[in-house]
């Protein structure tokens, strides 16, 4: 089995990866730092550069490839939403689909499958009912993005290729991520809700990622949109509890509004203080089972391995 990832470098791409080799499938990495990607696998990982942008010194390795992995873009959480902060957010990701779509109507022979990535934001901040994927479209920035996101790559339906949408919650991980940023205030007992903590939180296991994004390559029935999130939804403030019982410690501080939008500007409004409830319906549906479906069992697996 060969396949290629965008993005294979990132949290969810690294664990790919992994997965994938230890399995003995051929990787091929798309990267701007060769040396980058030898140094994470050990040369077990092939690494092809990449500027982000097209298909060249590249496309020819989609030729025969089994399946595609465009997990690619610039992080949404790395820094504040400026105007220029936000264009490269939203084009990086067209970019790389567009990208991903030339190298593969160029190709003798098509992958299978394309899994393009997307997020839970597409559904914009939200109450409850939870939502599954026949869910519309919402507003703000994270909704508008994957918009433009997940067409990208759509033109490969046309030419016979299977295409799965991955809308993916926040990763839980051991190392790296959401729940390392949080680890340290919380460890201290410094942690809380943000805002008034009523705010969906939809999130996934690394496993569980990782897991269901191979269930959905190797299924040839399965394509089309997947929300990529534990089937136990919470809102931040039960998140907030299972973390501090987890960990042993309090939390009962909290960040207030005003407190976040000044650290973060409107990055605090959409993505911390507003959320969505979010429910994987298709994925247990089509036969996926989820390893850690309950977030405190969940969370102390992780923490376990920390």
């Amino acid at each position: 089995m060969r396949v290629i990832i965008t993005g294979g470098t990132g949290l969810i791409g690294r664990r790919l990866t992994e997965s994938l080799l230890s399995d003995g499938a051929e990787v091929i990495i798309l990267s701007r730092s060769v040396t980058r990607v030898q140094s994470l696998f050990g040369g077990k990982a092939s690494a092809a550069l990449w500027d982000g942008r097209s298909a060249k010194d590249w496309g020819q390795l989609v030729d025969g490839a089994d399946a595609v992995v465009n997990l690619a873009g610039a992080g949404l959480a790395d820094s504040r939403w400026t105007p220029e902060r936000k264009k490269l957010i939203l084009e990086s990701r067209v970019n790389v689909g567009r990208s991903v779509t030339e190298a593969i109507s160029r190709a003798s022979v098509k992958p299978k499958v394309l899994v393009q990535a997307s997020a839970v934001g597409y559904y914009g901040p939200r109450g409850l009912p939870a939502v599954d994927e026949s869910a519309p479209s919402g507003d703000g920035f994270l909704a508008e993005v994957c918009r433009a996101w997940e067409p990208s790559t759509e033109a490969v339906e046309e030419m016979g290729v299977r295409r799965v949408i991955i809308r993916t919650a926040v990763v839980m991980a051991e190392h790296g991520g959401a729940l390392a940023r949080m680890l340290p205030i919380f460890r201290l007992g410094l942690g809380g809700p943000l805002g008034d903590g009523s705010q969906g939180f939809p999130w996934i296991h690394l496993d569980d990622e990782v897991g269901a994004i191979r269930f959905l390559m190797q299924r040839e029935e399965s394509r089309g949109a997947y929300n990529l999130a534990a089937p136990e939804t919470v809102d931040n403030r039960a998140f907030t509890r299972a973390l501090s019982k987890t960990l042993g410690r309090p939390a009962v501080l909290g960040a207030p509004p005003f407190a976040l939008k000044l650290l973060f500007g409107e990055m605090a409004q959409e993505a911390l203080l507003s959320g969505q409830f979010v429910l994987p319906r298709r994925l247990t549906e089509d036969g996926y089972t989820f390893k850690h479906p309950v977030l405190l069992a969940a969370l102390e697996d992780l923490l376990r391995k920390a």
